[in-house]
């Protein structure tokens, strides 16, 4: 089963789970639970408060909103995240989806808790005919951001 929820004991109140803006759109808009500040040159890491359930074969795939570059001269840090099936709930994370913002303008942006500041669109994808040695069908991610090189 595909979609987003809440990550347990999170304060969602009067915010929505990710959601399309129009019938055609392709990414579901994320939203920040709280007010941060993002100085110039800086990265910081942006809670969502939500996870998504994944089928083996896809990956969210999550974009900036073109509007926060033009805007607010923020972009997505790592270009584009991917969300891994396996990001959620496994032993030491619960999924929680957090959006790397990079500030490259020349003033403090901020970013105020319910603001659309990411999409994310869901992406099957393939796997390679020789897909390596099988090692990593014996590896479990253990852990959040960040965790895949530390299975």
């Amino acid at each position: 089963m595909r979609g987003f929820e809440w990550v347990p004991d999170i304060d969602h109140t009067n915010l929505s789970l990710p959601f399309r803006q129009t019938k055609s759109a392709a990414g579901y808009d994320l939203l920040t639970i709280e007010d941060a500040v993002i100085s110039p040159g800086k990265v910081m890491l942006i809670p969502t408060g939500v996870r998504v359930r994944l089928l083996p074969t896809e990956c969210l795939l999550i974009y900036a909103r073109s509007s926060l570059a033009v805007k607010y001269q923020l972009i997505l840090a790592n270009g584009v995240g991917v969300i891994d099936a396996d990001y959620y709930n496994n032993d030491n994370n619960f999924g929680h989806i957090f959006i790397p913002l990079v500030n490259i303008g020349e003033v403090a942006v901020h970013v105020e808790r319910g603001e659309r500041i990411a999409q994310g669109i869901f992406t099957p994808f393939l796997l390679a005919t020789d897909d390596g040695n099988g090692s990593y069908d014996q590896k479990t991610r253990s852990g959040g951001f960040g965790s895949t090189d530390r299975v």
